[in-house]
């Protein structure tokens, strides 16, 4: 069913509405058993033909006049063009934004694309594996109790191995809620983190047979960190900051499960050493590497 994936009825009017010359007129009154307010509103490249919007809102897909479909973001910025054929006259779309529906009525035929966004990952001040000035940069949403996280952990070491003049690796913690031990360890790899070991601290958890927080102590211990400034750390705000802000940035690029990885701003969709290989082949391929 096509409706639910679009935004309501009376949205859809205004986006459109808002595409014409004339000034958008402001969509806001009631009456005896309807009230109605306006919650957005821009102009459109052309005039819209169709509209589809994902599941989750990030998304808005305007087909115009001009055989292009318009990916809007959610203020209206324009996140590209896609040329179609003349005879396009409806579109639809997966949930997530990730597959588009063309209907061409001309050439009686339908036609299915796959959808990439490319998006700018803030990295800053995140634990940092590699030269700054690598050309690739992986990005890991993560959770230390997730088992595909741990399975990954050392396919993401062969990868770096293989690929360490060329690739740096930054790592953002995604603690899933219904991990117990997920914040607790990824507030510990922080701490360690203050004192130079995070990736030390990162690669024991990850190996550990189970996690407690003796595990974590023990840890600590055994890599030779200041165990009383460990435990100052771990009640610092500013850890806390740093944990809300990974799992802020995980929000705003969409991730909803443990491992997502990013190579470059692209989601990377098969989890394998080709699969690394052939994006990381590719972004270097396009820097002229």
């Amino acid at each position: 069913m096509r409706f639910p994936l679009l935004c309501s009825a009376l949205a859809l009017s205004l986006i459109i509405a808002g595409g014409t010359q004339a000034a958008a007129a402001t969509y806001t009154g009631k009456d005896s058993r309807l009230e109605w307010t306006q919650l957005e509103s821009w102009n459109t490249s052309g005039k819209p033909v169709d509209l589809v919007r994902s599941l989750d809102g990030k998304y808005t897909f305007i087909l115009n006049d001009q055989q292009q479909i318009v990916v809007y973001d959610q203020q209206g910025a324009v996140q590209g063009q896609i040329p179609v054929s003349k005879g396009v006259r409806a579109i639809d779309i997966a949930p997530q934004g990730e597959f588009l529906y063309l209907i061409d009525q001309d050439a009686a035929s339908f036609t299915s694309i796959a959808i990439d966004f490319v998006l700018d990952i803030d990295t800053t001040g995140s634990p940092l594996k590699g030269d700054p000035q690598s050309p690739v940069s992986i990005v890991v949403f993560t959770d230390f109790q997730c088992p595909y996280c741990i399975k990954l952990a050392p396919l993401l070491d062969e990868v770096y191995e293989k690929n360490k003049d060329k690739v740096k690796v930054y790592f953002k913690n995604m603690p899933l809620q219904f991990h117990e031990m997920a914040e607790p360890a990824a507030l510990a790899a922080l701490a360690a983190g203050e004192q130079g070991k995070f990736w030390e601290f990162h690669d024991k958890l990850f190996s550990s047979a189970q996690l407690s927080p003796q595990t974590i102590n023990t840890i600590g211990r055994d890599l030779g960190l200041d165990m009383a400034k460990f435990d100052n750390d771990l009640k610092s705000p500013m850890l806390r900051q740093k944990l809300g802000k990974d799992m802020s940035d995980a929000q705003k690029a969409g991730v909803t499960g443990t491992p997502t990885v990013y190579i470059n701003g692209r989601k990377l969709k098969q989890r394998s050493l080709q699969g690394f290989q052939s994006m990381i082949d590719e972004e270097l391929t396009k820097g002229g590497k």
